[in-house]
């Protein structure tokens, strides 16, 4: 008996054996998991006139981004999606992982610009372009340190009353808006600790308010005192309500900006203010009313108001009224033929930055736009 030749035969039935049971295994875990990957995209080419600092400028800009999403299904319903988006410069600008339960509602993990906040900022009709498209503004950067390396909750739609009621949840253990991807962590942050967000949007036919809250904490307060500023915790809220008639939609917004530095006011008035630097509270309205021409066309006209408020603890400080607003006046216009797209705007900004000194500037933007 040739014990070679057996010894050989028996280990190649437990190769066949072991790779046809790897086979079938392969292919139920597929089936269990199996999903899709899409990819999708957007250019817009841009002609703007204008700046912040002299109403000299006119130049042609480009924008261009790409998203991949992919996703699947779990036997128990239970769905899982993920999403990033590239830059011009190919770099990743938000990277998400949502998992959606049947029943309890979708986690978010990851870095997205304007998760949570997204939905409550600057959420007045507008034909085009929030305003902070061409004026950074106060309300576009409410909440906006929660962006980064943050884990958040979206609850399932309840129906109370027939209204419609939604509850948006985050937690970032360190809130310094800063995203890492490919496994890595955040730092430790020797300034910025944990920061928390809660919204409550309400819905009830053509009605819609939405109110949200976000608070961060200091790691080390009162770090800056030998330069006369004190540090502590954040917070910043915004609130808004919009209301549809047919064509015509309008909206109202505040919101509130308090980064927990109190300083002197020697630097305001006659000089740009930074949000989250500058010693005070910042606060804001916007105002918006949107006319859908027809299918393809609409236009908006939005008014905005920031103001600075000093808030200054020193025991020498000045007694008259250093408050100054910020104001932008835009009109907006939109026509749509299918994948593509042609926008404008004209936005007339007085005291950008809060600055009494600083000339008024008008800026406009035409841009030609394709999706795919």
């Amino acid at each position: 008996m040739n014990t070679t030749n057996n010894k050989e035969y028996f280990m190649n039935n437990i190769k066949k054996i072991g790779l046809t049971a790897l086979a079938g295994s392969l292919v139920t875990m597929g089936s269990a998991t199996a999903g899709e990957m899409s990819v999708s995209g957007a250019i817009n080419v841009t002609l703007g006139y204008g700046n912040l600092s002299g109403n000299s400028s006119r130049a042609i800009g480009s924008d261009r981004d790409v998203s991949f999403t992919g996703g699947g299904e779990l036997d128990n319903g239970t769905t899982f999606s993920m999403n990033t988006t590239l830059d011009d410069d190919y770099a990743v600008s938000g990277s998400t992982t949502t998992i959606t339960t049947p029943s309890m509602g979708s986690f978010h993990i990851g870095v997205g610009y304007g998760l949570q906040s997204g939905k409550y900022d600057e959420e007045v009709p507008q034909a085009y372009e929030q305003i902070s498209d061409a004026k950074q503004t106060m309300a576009n950067l409410v909440g906006n340190y929660m962006d980064g390396n943050a884990i958040s909750y979206t609850s399932p739609t309840f129906d109370i009353m027939g209204a419609q009621v939604r509850l948006d949840a985050g937690y970032a253990p360190t809130a310094a808006d800063a995203g890492f991807g490919d496994g890595a962590n955040d730092a430790h942050n020797a300034t910025y600790g944990e920061g928390t967000e809660l919204g409550l949007t309400i819905s009830y036919d053509a009605l819609k308010v939405g109110v949200y809250g976000t608070e961060r904490e200091t790691s080390i307060p009162n770090s800056n005192t030998t330069s006369g500023q004190e540090i502590g915790d954040e917070f910043n809220g915004a609130w808004y309500v919009t209301y549809s008639m047919g064509p015509v939609s309008i909206g109202y917004s505040e919101t509130y900006m308090d980064a927990g530095v109190t300083a002197d006011d020697s630097s305001s008035v006659n000089s740009s203010v930074v949000e989250r630097t500058a010693g005070g509270i910042f606060t804001g309205e916007q105002l918006s009313i949107a006319f859908n021409v027809n299918d393809n066309m609409s236009i908006s006209y939005t008014t905005s108001d920031e103001t600075y408020d000093t808030q200054d603890h020193a025991a020498t400080a000045v007694t008259t009224d250093d408050d100054v607003t910020e104001s932008v006046d835009a009109i907006q216009v939109a026509y749509s033929m299918g994948g593509m797209s042609i926008k404008a705007y004209n936005m007339e900004v007085t005291n950008p930055d809060q600055d009494d000194d600083a000339a008024d500037a008008s800026i406009t933007e035409i841009a030609l736009g394709f999706a795919f």
